[in-house]
């Protein structure tokens, strides 16, 4: 059942966000990141700014960049499988996209399974092109990436 949009917020993410991060990463991939990633992420890596939208206070979805000079790459993109459907997706990519712009990035960068149309399409809509294959990228399944990139 799909939930309706509601009272949507898009934030900076806090470590105050990760349980409600884990869930969704836990539910949108084969090998979700571990909790201490998303701490460093938060705490240490002064590149990454991490975004989340929630619903009525609960994080519903997030994205994250890593910023290094005039280049953005996205590190990861989730929303929860019961918000899906909803454009949830590149609201989030539209506002990293904004908020790398504001740092100064004038190039972004993403891997995307090569399986994954969906997200592929909302990438292109959004401007990116194929750059490349990452031959073997994904950990589960040895599946390739598609490496997509957009001037900013």
């Amino acid at each position: 059942m799909k939930k309706e949009k509601v009272n949507m917020d898009i934030r900076f993410m806090t470590i105050d966000d990760l349980d409600d991060v884990m869930e969704v990463e836990e539910k949108s991939f084969s090998v979700p990141w571990k909790r201490e990633a998303f701490i460093n992420e938060i705490e240490k890596n002064h590149f990454s700014t991490y975004i989340v939208v929630e619903d009525e206070g609960k994080v519903i979805g997030y994205c994250g960049v890593w910023l290094v000079i005039d280049e953005a790459h996205i590190t990861n993109v989730a929303v929860l499988p019961s918000y899906r459907g909803q454009g949830l997706g590149e609201l989030l990519m539209r506002k990293i996209m904004e908020v790398s712009i504001e740092f100064g990035a004038r190039v972004m960068t993403l891997e995307v399974r090569k399986s994954n149309e969906t997200a592929q399409q909302l990438y292109r809509k959004l401007g990116f092109q194929n750059g490349g294959i990452r031959k073997r990228y994904y950990s589960d399944n040895q599946e390739d990436a598609l490496v997509m990139w957009v001037n900013l």
